[in-house]
């Protein structure tokens, strides 16, 4: 294997020539944008209306698929496909990277000590927040570039650009 190939694929996974890890980190940072604009906004209304852990947890992480299937979704439609199937492709893109996505990132903000009751004023929240996304966008990443790699995920949308 040259050395062009073996940067692309990685020692020891069978992807598709030409998936790159720009094409993942793209697709990742995508996912991100989405989640971030989602979960933030959730959290927000949630904290400022004064709810529980859970309830803004899962009004975040239901903002977050929003967000994320949306930016897809809009892409898919501008270039002219019809809504209906526009709704699948982006179901088939984006589902398992905003899961991940928003599964490690919940980890973090759990797992961190004081994270769940903190203020939107304190940097606690903020801190486990934007940490909780760099480690996720770490995580889905290469989980991105194997779904590219076998024509799934964000491949089903490059089709239609």
């Amino acid at each position: 294997m040259d050395h062009a190939m073996h940067h692309q694929t990685g020692a020891g996974h069978e992807a598709r020539p030409g998936t790159t890890w720009s094409m993942a980190v793209r697709a990742t940072l995508h996912c991100l944008l989405g989640c971030a604009i989602g979960e933030i906004l959730g959290m927000v209304i949630g904290t400022a209306l004064l709810w529980g852990n859970v309830p803004t947890m899962v009004l975040a992480i239901g903002l977050a698929f929003v967000f994320g299937y949306s930016f897809t979704l809009f892409a898919v439609v501008r270039a002219g496909v019809s809504l209906k199937s526009a709704v699948k492709i982006a179901l088939a893109a984006d589902t398992v990277s905003i899961a991940v996505m928003e599964l490690v990132d919940n980890v973090i903000i759990a797992l961190t000590p004081g994270a769940m009751d903190a203020e939107l004023s304190e940097g606690l929240f903020w801190y486990a927040l934007l940490g909780g996304f760099a480690v996720a966008f770490l995580v889905t990443t290469p989980v991105n570039k194997w779904m590219i790699g076998r024509g799934k995920g964000h491949a089903v949308v490059h089709a239609h650009h």
